[in-house]
This record gives structure tokens, sequence and C-alpha cells, in this order.
């Protein structure tokens, strides 16, 4: 498993696991029953902080995208493909919340926010 952490980043070591691991998962390059790194295999690997890992597992447990197994560690939750794209949905949707809210605070009219939401989608298709 792959992931690109930066120290540099504004978003919080944790997060980036946690939101990393998450989309490994809901796009299926981490299939059902997959396991996972141990927390102490993850943070040497990263050089991160065993707390830091910690927490980003116990978040992607109380998702129910990972499911820890006493004495065998953790593992890629067995979820229907429909539940994932509920939870990529609902997840989608937190994301885009405080943005949509500032905007229209600032007065951007709600037609404008969908053709910026459209320019960012075409600019950011792979």
């Amino acid at each position: 498993m792959l992931l690109n952490l930066s120290d540099l980043s504004n978003e919080p070591l944790y997060s980036q696991i946690l939101r990393q691991i998450r989309a490994l998962i809901l796009t299926d390059a981490l299939p059902k029953a997959e396991p996972i790194p141990s927390i102490r295999d993850l943070a040497k690997t990263y050089k991160v902080s065993v707390i830091t890992v910690q927490k980003a597992y116990d978040e992607l447990v109380r998702e129910g995208l990972v499911v820890a197994r006493r004495g065998k560690g953790y593992f890629v939750a067995e979820l229907a493909h429909s539940d994932k794209s509920d939870m990529s949905r609902t997840h989608t949707k937190e994301n885009l919340r405080k943005p949509v809210q500032t905007a229209l605070v600032d007065g951007v009219s709600a037609a404008v926010i969908r053709e910026l939401i459209e320019e960012l989608i075409i600019e950011n298709k792979i």
C-alpha cells in the first residue's frame, strides 16, 4: 500500500492517512478482506507516530471501511458496491459543504457554484 504523506501539507498526517486509505478502499484498489499494514508497520514505513496511525485507523473502523480482528490485525471491510457508493457520496458531500456555504455567504449564486464545480470536474478528469 503506497501512501503519499507530506509534512509540508496543512492537512494533519492522520487525516492524510485516513483520506488516502479511504480512497483506496472506495475505489477497490484495496479489495474486500485484504489485510492492511499493522499500525506499527505503517508508522515505521512512513516515519510517523503510532498514535497518528492509530487515530486514522480508529476513524476507518468507525466509518465501517476497516475491521479490526483481535490478534490478526486490520482488514478491509466486506462492503457491497452500493455501500461504497453511498459512503463515497456522503463523504464528498461533507467535503463540499463548507466551501459551498462559504461561496453562498460571499454572495455567489447557486448557478455560478454549479458552473465552477463543472469546470473543476473537467479540469480534473483523468
